[in-house]
């Protein structure tokens, strides 16, 4: 969502980074950079405005004059003041009794419906019991679409008449939910294609008959500035207590995740990173700024392995690697286990320093290697995968014409397979291990 942000950014910091001492006039060249680059992705002006005059101020002062290496306190001082823009940390309100009622608000087509089958299947691997509620009995297709997805996700679905009044439905749910022992409850409500007093009046009536614990408004990042409006209109109406931004994942300018946060003073709760139900991670300020800053995010990529890879299955395939004795059998399970992570640009952005290799690799170009090496190796048998070695020629044309691929793609993935073979055995050598734990441990990483 980021790209040309980040890219402009960097290009600023870069042309800072090349002098010595900074003078008052080089401070305010950078920050001119910087403030196009912030409204040309749909930044909040006033926010600009803000953020600038505070990085300013701090960059003029003798924090960074006197400092040893004052492009980089320049930077960290935009790092610092960025994350304060975004706000902190702020986690669903879980206290008190239950069921606790969250009740998700958000214009039609923004992605409500699909964030609430997100949010009860992120609640429940914390151990909850999510009831999902369809409250929009506006649009028929939501009703349908939320059991879809409840089914999919074995999580129960309360749906009622269309003619039943949505705070009605809304307030049985409630009653259901607590003869059934779930301690949460997800109001999914109706939406509209732009605000209108009806829709208001409907969704004050939902809340005052469920006092909802959280009321989240569902808000697509691909819409820049009119998030921002749309969020301070259902604020003025309903009271929000948190934003869930949408389709982070998509090409939007990313302005509104930093100016919704500051324009409203409701703190941003979770991100819709991608189309999967998985896809919904809780909002971090610090690791967004890292990634707009092309620092990566390091954390977030840890937390999704820990979450989606089999630890001990992991721990084994490493084992195997390393001892270069691994075979394709293992590489297509790793590979199998690497797009659960996501799109392999998506984590090439968390990595430190990767975010320019990231823009090169567009998602098409990844998912199509991939797709063609899973299909190479899925064509071969399995002694095939076991001991590459007996692959001749009339066994790679039969693999090329089972993977819809050439002969020359079947020899290139035989070439680079036998080049990470070596790698792996020379990684794996003890006394290369042994230098390399001395220069972790002289980095305090082990």
């Amino acid at each position: 969502m980021f790209e040309t942000l980040q890219e402009k950014l960097q290009k600023v910091f870069r042309q800072i980074a090349n002098r010595g001492k900074l003078s008052e006039a080089d401070v305010d060249a950078a920050l001119r950079e910087v403030r196009l680059a912030l409204l040309e992705a749909d930044v909040n002006f006033k926010v600009v405005k803000d953020f600038l005059g505070r990085v300013r101020e701090r960059a003029v002062g003798a924090e960074v004059m006197r400092s040893l290496t004052p492009a980089q306190q320049v930077i960290k001082i935009v790092h610092e003041e960025l994350i304060a823009t975004l706000g902190v940390p702020a986690r669903l309100n879980l206290d008190g009794p239950t069921p606790h009622v969250l009740m998700l608000v958000g214009l039609q087509g923004s992605g409500k419906t699909t964030t609430a089958a997100k949010l009860a299947l992120s609640l429940r691997k914390s151990n909850h019991r999510p009831l999902l509620v369809a409250a929009d009995t506006r649009r028929p297709a939501a009703i349908e679409q939320l059991q879809v997805l409840g089914r999919q996700l074995d999580i129960p679905v309360h749906a009622e008449d269309m003619r039943v009044p949505p705070p009605q439905i809304c307030a049985n749910a409630i009653k259901l939910a607590r003869q059934q022992a779930h301690d949460i409850v997800i109001l999914d409500t109706a939406g509209r294609l732009h605000v209108d007093e009806q829709l208001m009046r409907e969704l004050i009536e939902v809340k005052s008959k469920t006092n909802p614990r959280e009321v989240l408004l569902v808000a697509d990042a691909m819409t820049g500035q009119d998030a921002v409006r749309v969020a301070e209109s259902f604020h003025q109406h309903v009271g929000l207590t948190g934003l869930i931004l949408t389709k982070v994942d998509g090409d939007a300018r990313g302005g509104a995740a930093i100016s919704i946060r500051s324009v409203t003073g409701v703190p941003i709760k979770f991100l819709g990173v991608g189309e999967k139900l998985s896809d919904l991670e809780p909002f971090y300020p610090d690791r967004l700024a890292s990634r707009i800053l092309g620092m990566g995010d390091v954390l977030t990529l840890i937390e999704r392995a820990q979450a989606e890879l089999d630890q001990e299955k992991a721990l084994k395939a490493g084992e195997r690697l390393l001892s270069g004795e691994f075979d394709f059998e293992d590489f297509l399970g790793q590979l199998r286990e690497l797009k659960k992570l996501g799109p392999l640009h998506q984590l090439l952005e968390m990595l430190p320093g990767m975010s320019q290799l990231a823009r090169e690799i567009t998602p098409e170009m990844t998912d199509t290697q991939l797709k063609r090496t899973e299909a190479i190796i899925s064509s071969m048998t399995r002694e095939e995968r076991r001991n590459p070695k007996l692959l001749n020629a009339s066994r790679k044309r039969r693999i090329a014409r089972g993977s819809g691929t050439t002969v020359e793609d079947v020899n290139q993935l035989l070439v680079q397979f036998r080049q990470m073979q070596r790698m792996m055995r020379q990684l794996g050598d003890p006394r290369r291990q042994r230098g390399l734990g001395r220069f972790l441990g002289g980095l305090g990483l082990r």
